[in-house]
């Protein structure tokens, strides 16, 4: 069993910045596929970022690419996303999601992820 609790949330200018965490409890962190998404009322959730097992291989939604980074570190079993250039369309609730798996081909689908956290709303908003 994993245990995913998301914070760094809260209420930014637009052009601003936040780094969410996603601290994992168990001992599979190390070796799992771990992925940020985000959901706005009304929509559906939508992938953010993920990165490898090892931080080696990282993919971006084209809507965050260059203004978010997604980086991990294993000896704290912890993921990050680095959020740059807010912008109010960047309003959701951010969920952090794992994949006890070092496989990579499902990184961008929901349904792929075998763990969630609660989520952590980001507001950006002047």
């Amino acid at each position: 069993q994993v245990q995913l609790v998301e914070s760094g949330g809260g209420l930014v200018q637009p052009g601003g910045s936040l780094r969410l965490s996603c601290a994992a409890s168990g001992r599979t962190f190390s070796s799992s596929t771990m992925g940020w998404f985000r959901q706005a009322p009304g929509k559906e959730r939508e992938f953010v970022a993920g990165i490898s097992w090892s931080g080696g291989a990282t993919s971006h939604a084209d809507s965050v690419k260059g203004r978010f980074t997604i980086s991990r570190d294993n000896a704290k079993n912890t993921v990050y996303l680095q959020m740059n250039t807010l912008k109010p369309e960047d309003t959701a609730v951010y969920y952090c999601a794992a994949k006890s798996s070092r496989v990579w081909s499902g990184v961008r689908t929901p349904t792929w992820y075998d763990y969630w956290g609660q989520g952590t709303q980001v507001t950006v908003s002047s």
